[in-house]
């Protein structure tokens, strides 16, 4: 069993925005789905890191979500700013069982336990450097990392944390994100967001004893990341 991560799919398989107009994602989905195939096996899970589908409701996320079923492995998803789709766990599931999508759950106030690491996260909050940030959102926010960090509990060998907003920038922090993590023993933490000319001003490698690694699907060549 081997853990994979990608986030920023953008999926808009039931929607009408492709990304095939921007440069770099030409052909995106066939080629999400041939280096899925390629590299994730069905024993495998994969964390899907916060904008996964374009849709704005569940049924318009519908295929989105379907595409991926068909995909081997256990998918973890996390919330994204673009993914309007999200509700309530609840209904989410729900929605899940209704239409057979077995291998998709939610990573949400929650922690996955897989081969002994403990997969945590939520989707944190944006912020610009030297601009003051939503605190009530951020606050929130740190309290559902904060659940799912304390969902590991003990047992795991390792707490990993997936973010889909950069709790680093070059310059700049989300210093409650990074204690927070820090605070429970976190080494390394995955985030997406980023694209374009952003991927390569993005903060990655270890700062502080932290590993940051950028795992949008565009600056991974749209090829899940193990981790």
């Amino acid at each position: 069993m081997a853990i994979f991560v990608i986030g920023d799919l953008h999926l808009s398989l039931g929607a009408d925005k492709p990304m095939d107009k921007f440069p770099g994602w030409q052909g995106y989905v066939q080629r999400i789905r041939e280096n899925w195939l390629r590299v994730v096996s069905p024993d495998d899970t994969v964390v899907l890191a916060g904008d996964t589908s374009w849709g704005m409701k569940l049924e318009e996320a519908a295929p989105d979500l379907a595409f991926l079923e068909q995909l081997p492995g256990q998918k973890l998803l996390l919330k994204g700013n673009h993914d309007y789709w999200w509700t309530t766990a609840r209904k989410m599931e729900g929605f899940f069982e209704a239409r057979g999508f077995g291998s998709l759950r939610l990573l949400h106030n929650n922690a996955h336990i897989v081969e002994g690491v403990a997969l945590c996260g939520t989707r944190s909050w944006l912020f610009e450097p030297g601009e003051p940030h939503d605190e009530k959102v951020m606050n929130r926010e740190l309290g559902r990392l904060r659940a799912s960090l304390a969902a590991a509990g003990e047992q795991a060998r390792e707490k990993v944390v997936f973010l889909h907003y950069p709790p680093v920038y070059p310059g700049a922090s989300a210093p409650q994100v990074i204690e927070l993590m820090r605070s429970f023993g976190v080494r390394r933490c995955f985030y997406g967001h980023l694209h374009g000319a952003s991927v390569h001003a993005a903060v990655q490698g270890v700062v502080d004893g932290l590993e940051y690694r950028l795992i949008s699907a565009d600056a991974l060549r749209f090829c899940p990341y193990k981790i």
